[in-house]
Formats: C-alpha cells, structure tokens, sequence
C-alpha cells in the first residue's frame, strides 16, 4: 500500500465513537490486563498493551475490538497522537498483535467463531478467551495457538514461552470487587503485580526492615548494657583485690 494512498484513506477510518460497551467487571479486567505489564514487567524489548481499542486488519472491512492485546516489539509516537496510531493498524505497526484476549459476558460477543475466525485471518499467534461466567463452554480459561498460519489449536499450557508471560486464574480482590480474575504471571506462575500491588509489597518489606533494624539495635544495647555491667564488675573486683593488698597486674 503506498504512502500515499494509506494517508488518504487512514482520515475515513472511525478510530474512536466513545460507545460505552463493556460492564463493570470487564472494564476492570481489562485494566488489570494492562496496567500491571506497565508496573511491573520488565521485558528487554519495547511492547504496547492495550484494552478496548480497535484492531484494522485494512482499510476496507470494520475493525475489531479485542478486550485487550498485546504487542511485543513496537513503539507508538506520542506526539500529536497521529490517526493512524489512534488505533492498532496492523500496516502502520508492521506486524500483528502477539496476543488478543477476550472477556466474554454474553453469548452474542462470537468469541468462539466470528472473531477467532478473523483474529486467524490477521495471523495472531495466541488468542486467549476468558470466560468467567461459563457463557460458551464450561471452560472459564482457553488459551489458543495459531497453526500453519490459518487456524488457532488449543493450546495445552499457560504459560506463552514466546512472549515470556504466562496467564492464570486468580480468586482475589480488586478494586473492591472479588472474584475469579485473569491475571498474567511468570514461568513459576508469581503474579505480575499492580502498582498498588507492588507499592503494598514494598512497604511490608520495608516493614520487615525496619522491626529487624530496631531488634538489633535493641540487641546492640542489650549487649553493651551487659559489657558496661561485666566492666563494672571486674572495676569491683579490681578494687577488693587492691584492697588486700593483692596487685592484679601481677596475677
């Protein structure tokens, strides 16, 4: 496609409508499934990680809205925010998203058809549905491989050695609302942390740091209260022995 033509057409694409679409629990999932990489992941490549934004396959056919994706190795330009990197462009970007994931809340959302079918066609390589209420299957978690470049497989694992993450089920809170969440993890499966995650975690260490540094200033006291105490007793002893006549240097 040249350059040309790509910015004459790029104009015409809806990139935003600001349609409210997803309920409570889907848009907090959708933020755990985000922020957390930008808190905590430390990858040695540059990645964008994204919810509820519009993935174009090309300028003719609707775009579709994963819940969230994730894109290894791309840099967007924050100045100006450009049209063409308002949303995920799969020509601006150069390749496809590593990993789309979907939050199923009803039935209707085609999860298990329609989109893998073009989730597929875009040759992503893991496509991952969530299911947390057992709306398609009785399966909450299916996690999916792309094979022969045509049509996703299940994938019997995981952890996605490719991109260096791992996904589990987690029965926790967040945000006030408790539930089964998807969260993402490492190869041991240790949850990648929230910064709130990580800002409760390093002040218990720092805690745990601080009632170790006093037990052993506490102990260094204890320990020179008991040297003073030993010194003053030998100075007694010292000054008896002087008393009878009894010279302790000579002893």
């Amino acid at each position: 496609m040249s350059e040309q033509f790509s910015k004459f057409n790029i104009p015409q694409l809806v990139t935003e409508d600001d349609t409210p679409v997803d309920n409570i629990f889907s848009e907090k999932q959708q933020r755990l499934l985000t922020e957390p990489l930008y808190s905590s992941w430390k990858p040695n490549i540059s990645f964008l990680a994204t919810a509820n934004v519009g993935l174009f396959s090309d300028i003719y056919h609707e775009p579709v809205v994963p819940d969230m994706l994730l894109s290894l190795d791309v840099e967007i330009t924050e100045k100006n925010w450009p049209t063409e990197q308002r949303s995920y462009m799969l020509w601006q970007f150069g390749k496809p998203p590593d990993v789309v994931i979907e939050v199923v809340s009803n039935r209707i959302g085609q999860e298990n058809t329609k989109k893998m079918e073009r989730y597929a066609r875009m040759r992503i390589p893991y496509y991952v549905i969530f299911d947390p209420f057992q709306e398609l299957s009785d399966d909450i978690l299916n996690v999916y491989a792309l094979l022969d470049l045509r049509r996703y497989i299940k994938y019997h694992q995981n952890f996605l050695s490719e991109i260096g993450l791992g996904l589990t089920l987690w029965e926790g809170t967040f945000e006030g609302t408790s539930a089964t969440w998807l969260r993402w993890c490492d190869e041991q499966g240790h949850l990648i942390l929230t910064g709130e995650e990580r800002a409760d975690q390093e002040k218990i260490r720092a805690d745990q740091e601080r009632v170790r540094a006093d037990q052993l200033e506490q102990e260094l006291q204890k320990a020179q209260q008991q040297s003073a105490q030993e010194k003053e007793q030998m100075e007694k002893m010292a000054a008896k022995l002087k008393a009878l006549g009894i010279d302790i240097d000579k002893i």
